[in-house]
């Protein structure tokens, strides 16, 4: 019974990836992918209970694979701490802290 409670998992992709996660009680832990019903990355980072929690990349779920968030999550959320985002155009729009899952305070200069 312990086996089923860890266990890793290979998942083998269309588009030819090999990812490697690690699952407990049925919920993803530790680094992982996030992929949307076309097959498309949306989000790389950090899990735990099945939720992102601590560092990741979110990307658009357009098709194009464009960058929109990077930084610290918290139960599924941008929440607290350093974090950027992006124009659909790979341009910074802001780079600063968050807190309680709001931008707060810009820590540099966006044109």
């Amino acid at each position: 019974m312990a086996a089923n409670l860890e266990k890793e998992k290979n998942i083998i992709m269309m588009v030819k990836f090999i990812m490697m996660e690690k699952y407990s009680y049925n919920k993803k832990n530790g680094k992982g992918k996030e992929y949307n019903d076309d097959g498309e990355l949306i989000f790389e980072g950090e899990f735990l209970n099945g939720l992102r929690n601590g560092k990741g990349k979110e990307y658009n779920d357009n098709g194009n694979g464009e960058l929109i968030f990077e930084g610290e999550f918290f139960n599924d959320f941008r929440w607290n701490g350093k974090g950027k985002e992006y124009y659909d155009n790979d341009k910074l729009s802001f780079e600063g802290i968050y807190l309680n899952g709001k931008k707060k305070w810009k820590s540099k200069r966006i044109l």
